[in-house]
Order: C-alpha cells, then sequence, then structure tokens
C-alpha cells in the first residue's frame, strides 16, 4: 500500500489529504455540535447538511490558501503553522455570514458562533494529528537505516537537518574529535568522542556511517577510514569543499567510499604556467578521445582557453560521449571531433594541416594487457605503427608538441602490451635524437602507472562483485599497483609535456605502491560487510584468487635504469634511458612489418625482445588467431 501511494500521481495525493480533511473537518463540527446539543434544538439531517456544506467550503479554501501546495515529505514546524493559520481564516470565513445572520435575525442557528469555538480546537487537533501519522507512516519504512555522522561541524548539521526531512536515513549520533563538544547536543543528536563509536555501533545497531567533514585532507581521510573499517560498517562521505561550494549539502550528495581516499595521496598544486603553455591559444589534438585519459585530457584542456581542440577516435560512440559532455559543460569552445584511425598517416597529416595544429596528446593505444596479448598483432599496430604514423604527421606539418602517453608496463615488460609501448617510446627518442632529421617538433614522453576507474581496472570490478554479493576476483595475493586518479594523471601529463626539451621520458610519482588484495579486504569492510574466510567462514564477501592472467606481472615499475632527475614539479621525475639510432629503429620496424603481414606471431615475439630491454614474454603464446589456426 505505501509504495502504491508513494508512487501516484501529486494530483491524486492531493485528492487524498483533502478527503482526509474533509472527513476530519466533518467529525470536529459534528462534536462540536454534539457538546452542544443541550442547549438547541439537534435535527441530525439538518446538522448534517450544514456540516457537510461548512466542510467542503473549508476544502474550497484550504486549496485557495495554498494548505494542498506543500509536499507531505517535508512538512516542519512552518507547515503546522500554515494550517492553523489556515483553519482561522477559513472558520472566520464562514462564520462571517453565520454572526450577520444571528444579528440581523435575532436567533441562534443550528450551527452556530459558539459552535466555532469548540471546532476550531476540535480540527486543528486532528488535521495535524493525521499529517503527523502520515509522515510517520512513509518514514518508517526507511528507519532502519540508522546512521551516525561522523562530524558535528556545519557541514554535519546540515546534513542531520537534511536526513530528518528526507526519510532516507534515521540520524542517530554524531561523532568527533572536539573534546570540547562531547556530551553535549547538535540538532536534537548527542556528541559522542571518537574511540565510544565500536559501543554506539554495537548497541544502537548502526547501519552505516556518514563523514561529513569535508575540509579533510586525502591523509586524514585515508587515516579516518582505516579506524572506521575495523568495525565492518558500511561509510559514505561527503564529497569536499569544492564540491559542495555551490549549493547547500543534501543526501544526494553523499558518495561512496573510493580508492582516492583510501589511498590518503598527497595532492601537489598544479603549475599553472605549465597547464598554460601548450595549450592557451593554441590548437590541441587529442587522440583516443574517447579513452579514460584521453577524455579527461579533453576535459581539463578547455579549463586553459585552447584556440580550439579536435578529438580523435576511431570508436563513434565514445566519441560522441566526450563530444556531447564537452557540448554540454562548455558550448564556447570551438571543438572538431573526427572518426578516424591513428594508424592512417595521410589522415592524421592532413588534419594536423587543415587545422594548424599546436599541440598533439597521443593517447590513442590497445592497453589492456590480456586483449592485446591475445591479439598481438594489433597491438603492434595500433601501438607502434599509429604512433610512428603521428609523430611522422606531426613532424612534416610542423606541429609544435608532440606528447605520447606511456605506462609503466613499457619498463622491462612481460607483455605485449607493454613491449608495444615501450617500443613507441623508442621512435619518439629516435626520431628526437636523428641529427639528419630538421624539424621543429618538440616530442616527449610521460610513464605512469594504473588510473583509478579507467576502462578495465580492477576497482569498479570489485565494487560491483561487492554489490552484487561476491566474491570478489583477485588475480594473485601478491599482485601490487601503482594507482592515480584520472585527474590527477591528465593534469600532470599536460604538464610534463610542456616541460620536455626533445626525446625525454617523463615519470609521474605515483606514491607507493598497493596490494590489490588489500584493496580489495577493505573495500569489503568500508561496504559494511565481513571477509569470508578461513578466519571467519560466517563472513559475507569471500575473495577467490583466480590465478595470474597471460602477461600479467605481480609488480610494475616506472625506471628502466636508475638515472633519473628531478624536474620543476614535485611529481615529475626525468628518466634517463637508452635509446635505438634512427637507423636502428628503422631496420626493427621493417622486420616487426614482415612478422605482421606474414602473420607470424613467434618472429613479432622475437623482433620484441631483441629491441625491448627486459622483455620477458611467457612461453606460451596465446594469440587466438595462430592458436585456432594450428588446431
Amino acid at each position: 500500500m505505501k509504495k502504491y501511494l508513494l508512487k501516484t500521481s501529486r494530483r491524486t495525493k492531493q485528492i487524498i489529504a483533502s478527503t482526509s480533511d474533509f472527513i476530519s473537518i466533518l467529525i470536529s463540527l459534528f462534536l462540536a455540535n454534539f457538546f452542544l446539543e443541550a442547549s438547541f434544538n439537534f435535527d441530525i439531517r439538518q446538522t448534517l447538511l450544514e456540516c457537510i456544506t461548512v466542510s467542503l467550503l473549508f476544502i474550497f479554501l484550504f486549496y485557495l490558501l495554498g494548505v494542498y501546495n506543500l509536499i507531505m515529505r517535508y512538512v516542519d514546524v512552518t507547515f503546522y503553522l500554515l494550517i492553523i493559520k489556515s483553519v482561522f481564516l477559513a472558520s472566520f470565513v464562514v462564520l462571517l455570514p453565520i454572526l450577520v445572520i444571528e444579528f440581523f435575525s435575532k436567533r441562534i442557528l443550528s450551527f452556530s458562533s459558539l459552535e466555532f469555538a469548540l471546532f476550531i480546537p476540535f480540527s486543528v487537533t486532528f488535521l495535524i494529528s493525521s499529517r503527523i501519522f502520515a509522515v510517520n507512516y512513509f518514514k518508517r519504512r526507511n528507519h532502519d537505516r540508522r546512521v551516525v555522522i561522523y562530524g558535528a561541524g556545519s557541514a554535519g548539521i546540515q546534513l542531520a537537518n537534511a536526513l530528518k526531512v528526507s526519510s532516507e536515513m534515521k540520524p542517530v549520533a554524531f561523532v568527533d574529535e572536539n573534546k570540547t563538544l562531547h556530551g553535549s547536543y547538535m540538532s536534537g543528536l548527542k556528541i559522542i568522542e571518537p574511540k565510544r563509536l565500536k559501543e554506539l555501533l554495537s548497541k544502537r545497531k548502526i547501519d552505516e556511517v556518514l563523514i561529513a567533514i569535508p575540509s579533510a585532507s586525502k591523509k586524514t581521510l585515508s587515516k579516518l577510514l582505516k579506524d572506521i573499517e575495523k568495525h565492518s560498517v558500511k561509510v559514505r562521505i561527503l564529497p569536499g569543499l569544492a564540491e559542495l561550494a555551490q549549493g547547500k549539502i543534501s543526501v544526494s550528495e553523499l558518495k561512496e567510499v573510493e580508492i582516492t581516499d583510501l589511498l590518503g595521496r598527497y595532492e601537489v598544486e598544479a603549475n599553472l604556467e605549465l597547464l598554460h603553455r601548450n595549450i592557451n591559444e593554441k590548437v590541441v589534438l587529442i587522440t583516443g578521445a574517447g579513452g579514460s585519459i584521453g577524455s579527461e585530457i579533453t576535459r581539463q584542456v578547455i579549463n586553459h582557453s585552447p584556440k580550439k581542440i579536435i578529438i580523435l577516435d576511431s570508436n563513434e560512440y565514445a566519441l560522441y560521449q566526450i563530444r556531447s559532455e564537452i557540448e554540454s559543460s562548455a558550448p564556447e569552445v570551438d571543438l572538431s571531433s573526427i572518426i578516424g584511425n591513428v594508424t592512417s598517416k595521410t589522415r592524421i597529416k592532413t588534419l594536423c594541416e587543415t587545422f594548424k595544429v599546436d599541440t598533439i596528446y597521443h593517447t590513442a593505444a590497445y592497453k589492456h594487457v590480456l586483449l592485446v596479448e591475445e591479439n598481438p598483432f594489433e597491438g603492434v599496430i595500433n601501438n607502434i605503427f599509429g604512433t610512428r604514423s603521428c609523430l611522422e604527421a606531426a613532424i612534416e606539418t610542423e606541429v609544435e608538441t608532440f606528447v605520447l602517453i606511456s605506462t609503466d608496463k613499457a619498463v622491462r615488460p612481460t607483455n605485449f602490451m607493454g613491449a608495444s609501448k615501450r617500443f613507441a617510446e623508442l621512435i619518439l627518442q629516435a626520431y628526437s635524437s636523428d641529427n639528419l632529421l630538421s624539424h621543429k617538433t618538440r616530442m616527449t614522453m610521460v610513464r605512469f602507472g594504473n588510473v583509478i576507474g579507467s576502462s578495465g581496472s580492477a576497482i569498479p570490478l570489485f565494487q560491483n562483485q561487492i554489490r552484487n554479493g561476491g566474491p570478489v576476483t583477485v588475480t594473485h595475493p601478491d599482485v601490487t599497483r601503482y594507482f592515480m586518479s584520472i585527474p590527477e594523471a591528465a593534469e600532470l601529463v599536460i604538464q610534463a609535456g610542456a616541460m620536455g626539451e626533445g626525446g625525454d621520458v617523463f615519470v609521474l610519482d605515483m606514491g607507493r605502491p598497493v596490494k590489490i588484495f588489500e584493496l580489495a579486504k577493505r573495500l569489503i569492510k568500508l561496504s559494511g560487510m565481513e571477509l569470508k574466510d578461513q578466519e571467519n567462514p560466517d563472513g559475507d564477501i569471500e575473495i577467490i584468487f583466480t590465478g595470474l592472467r597471460p602477461g600479467e606481472k605481480l609488480y610494475e615499475e616506472l625506471l628502466i635504469g636508475e638515472n633519473v632527475s628531478s624536474t620543476e614539479h614535485k611529481q615529475i621525475l626525468r628518466a634517463e634511458e637508452d635509446f635505438l639510432s634512427r637507423e636502428e629503429l628503422e631496420k626493427y620496424l621493417t622486420a616487426l612489418s614482415d612478422a605482421e603481414q606474414k602473420g607470424d606471431v613467434k618472429s613479432l615475439r622475437e623482433i620484441l625482445k631483441k629491441v625491448v630491454s627486459g622483455f620477458t614474454p611467457e612461453e606460451k603464446i596465446v594469440d587466438l588467431v595462430s592458436i585456432n589456426k594450428n588446431k
């Protein structure tokens, strides 16, 4: 019944409310008349007719006074005052003609002014009581979700007030580290000290902890989450101050705990001059603009006043998505979306000539380790020959800056994807160092680890698995990775690209590596669930180890050698690494092309082993076409 009533239209709800009010007013009139019947002749038929007429008149006046325009879910003291005011005003409107008739006729009507003296308190009581009952009735379904608000500052108080009228959750108490507040009350809720949180969670049967400290730093938030996760309670967080600056705090702003919250990374303030250098009043081309990094670079480029942006991708739908987003968020930007493949030098050269491109961010690549392992030729064509095509097009059209987005998997790779990305780096290094090649293009490559939330990332998979009741799948208990948020990575890429002098390999400071297994455990606990294992067989979510996939490494690295130097940015390092001459490079590119034309995956792998330092692929080849061809 509740669900049906909640889903009905507003007009239907108004009719239900007015019908309830009609009954309340009718009963109030009858009660008032009943208490006065000893003084007056009581004609039930006449009285009923008069009561119905007056009740209908009251409902009409309530509509005019706006009683039924308010949403029941959000009733407060103001709403109840409106009810009282409306009853008095309507009573006056109805009573006035009665008083006039009684004055001139010199007789008391069966429906008299005395009756209204009793009617008003009766009707106010019934009308307000019916609304209190309705509010509590519809709230009751959600009151099983009892929450504690961590943080009794202004954000916490606003959140508590929002929860009280939203009916989505029931706040039980505040937790705050400020000793001066302990034992006092805010918004009707007691403030307790953090060490009593465990006791509160067990005694009051708390379902969620809501963290309302938008000013907290990443490290503070990470430490706080580490303390709370011991209790295996679901945690949600209000976003930071910047995200809340435009509006009031509401329940809808609460977000699930994310990996960035757990990592506690210290974010270095961006260098605006570096961000502007290759973008401001320049024509910028972004290849692979529909991908995770490409789309984020696009979002950030628009913030630095480019002359024009060209977004390129072979994936029509991905291109459509980022185009629609930019057109909606920044309609003033001069944007051109181009469907095209980076392997077509002619296509890229035409774009650069037509639009007079100044800067290229080359993000287009096949990056999923297993998929490239199963399709190595496509990985080589796209990641290696695609990079060469774009670079040569840039050189021939005198593009000022060419920035290649690389990966930590290029360092001593164990898979085709990593080897192809390192080969792409070698292309830039060879072309940059070629003394015989006269060009104006400055070439830079930026190498970083995993970005959180990118397509194919394990973390969103974990979150979905937890929501679905598990199990959570991890390839190996010792798998360790570097992590960085997509916006942070994109911002650092832009800054690193601005510092390049020619053939530079920049490495982003990714912080400390993290065990994937540990992250999975923390996500389970902060989702309010218990890890199911040998020590806790009655837990909620189990973690299953599926084994390393073909080409997957236990540990990722960012540097090939030890020669590394600092830059003008704290999180960006410059690596000094060996590379090929242009002549050697061309020899191996020809060999790769021949192997690809023949479909010879073994030769392809052997060439990459000769060129890419530390490339140690697995003995077993998992190229799907080769495997099935030989069956």
